[in-house]
């Protein structure tokens, strides 16, 4: 074997996974493994998803060391830093990649990976490959898009020009996992299997708390044939009853989607979907061609009912072209998925009650919420990186556990979430029962109950927030 891919997620060791069940397969990860196999590399690959740590542990130590290759991100840094010290006991030459490791090679070489790919992986890793095929010890500095260490001085070779044609990639290798497992996965917890896909690479847009580690910002697309082609191989072949498009902003293109759909309707192909999109890549053609595609839930980036905080983000969309998107979503039977951040830099309470009242009033259909947390190698990063503050050392945390300086404490946000959705329920309380009354022994008292319920709960939570002291930490050392 040339060549051992894992990624280390263990979904067994996420509660929060555990209660979702809603697990994908490694794509970026597969699609390494098919290249570097159509390339007459041996290749194999331990998806550590449904597995355990002694399961790869066995495999690490059971099996002849040649080169690991991982895949690492914020979340799975700790996994990471473990899997690399077993792997090195065992005599394994590593590798790590993914949107983590570039802003942090200094600490992945010091925890033991010999080389780290800056960018995408797939030629990086050929070249890589067959120079070690020749020589297992051949000069790397020819090699563009890696760092590694040499006489004890971290060298970093050009940047690794990115695939210009994807249509010349081959698909995933979902032969290389236990792809059946992921939708039977979904279909035991939820009632219908569910396959992932990928269009496109990169995102051109400039939101400042954004990585571009692995696809730059770029926006590269495969011809729409060929995914059509793809998909109509995925329920062939795994028979799901529902599909995730995991590109980060499925509409750029609305030539392109035009495209997709008559190639879709060409095939007969009609299949439930989620997908991602920005309200500015929204309007009634796109909206209802997804309609007609089967697209079941759009989920759209709105960040904050602050059109401050959003134009301090870069973000390029505003407040009202969001509300008007879910609108049209609605009007066209499509449920919608907001995705919000609270604690941005200088945020302040008239932005976080803006906030509120945009989810109130667009009302969508799912709202999801996380406190804003820098990324290194972003612009959001440098804004605040003299004031983050590493709760634990950096190998035992990811980069999501931390504190800013200057930040309300996470308790804040906590009930910020509460009187978010209470506020909503109450809100869609209202516009049910609007021109209603409810007479005594009417069920509608229920509701009614439960209004009065939601009314004192956000009078407390709002009084709850008014009443936190500005954040006073000073930056301490590690």
């Amino acid at each position: 074997m040339d060549l051992l891919l894992t990624h280390g997620y263990f979904l067994y060791e996420d509660p929060k996974e555990l209660q979702i069940m809603k697990p994908y397969p490694p794509l970026g990860l597969l699609y390494i493994c098919s290249h570097l196999r159509n390339k007459g590399f041996a290749v194999d690959v331990f998806d550590s998803t449904f597995q355990s740590r002694a399961a790869l542990r066995e495999k690490l130590t059971t099996t002849p060391p040649s080169v690991l290759g991982i895949y690492a991100n914020l979340m799975t840094r700790p996994n990471i830093v473990s899997i690399i010290q077993e792997a090195k006991q065992a005599g394994w030459r590593i590798i790590v990649g993914g949107p983590e490791p570039g802003a942090y090679v200094d600490e992945y070489l010091d925890a033991g990976a010999d080389l780290v790919v800056l960018g995408e992986g797939e030629i990086t890793l050929e070249e890589l490959l067959g120079a070690w095929r020749e020589d297992k010890n051949a000069p790397l500095d020819g090699i563009d898009g890696i760092a590694f260490r040499s006489n004890g001085i971290v060298v970093r070779t050009a940047p690794r020009a990115q695939i210009a044609d994807l249509d010349a990639q081959p698909w995933p290798a979902r032969e290389a996992i236990d792809m059946d497992r992921y939708v039977e996965t979904w279909r035991t917890h939820h009632g219908k299997g569910s396959v992932s896909i990928i269009t496109a690479r990169g995102c051109p847009y400039r939101c400042e708390w954004c990585s571009h580690q692995v696809f730059g910002q770029t926006h590269r697309r495969r011809r729409p044939e060929l995914v059509a082609e793809e998909l109509a191989w995925l329920i062939e072949r795994y028979k799901p009853d529902a599909l995730w498009i995991a590109d980060d902003v499925f509409t750029i293109n609305h030539d392109w989607l035009a495209r997709w759909a008559a190639e879709l309707k060409l095939r007969n192909i009609h299949i439930p979907f989620e997908c991602i999109s920005r309200a500015d890549r929204l309007n009634e053609v796109t909206i209802r061609t997804l309609a007609e595609l089967g697209c079941q839930r759009l989920w759209i980036g709105s960040e904050s009912g602050s059109q401050r905080i959003l134009d301090s983000m870069q973000r390029g969309v505003s407040v009202q072209k969001v509300r008007q998107s879910i609108a049209l979503c609605k009007e066209n039977g499509i449920e919608t998925g907001m995705f919000l951040m609270w604690g941005y830099e200088d945020e302040q309470m008239t932005d976080i009650e803006e906030t509120i009242e945009h989810v109130r009033l667009s009302q969508p259909d799912i709202f999801l919420t996380t406190v804003s947390y820098p990324i290194k190698g972003t612009p959001y990063y440098k804004k605040v990186a003299s004031k983050v503050i590493q709760i634990k050392p950096w190998g035992q945390t990811s980069d999501r556990e931390f504190e800013v300086a200057g930040r309300k404490p996470r308790e804040f946000y906590r009930v910020a979430d509460e009187l978010l959705r209470y506020e909503v329920e109450l809100a869609r309380l209202q516009t049910k029962t609007a021109g209603r009354e409810a007479n005594s022994g009417d069920p509608e008292n229920e509701v009614v109950s439960r209004m009065h319920t939601l009314s004192e709960l956000v009078e407390d939570r709002r009084r709850t927030l008014y009443a936190y002291p500005e954040a006073e930490r000073e930056l301490q050392c590690n």
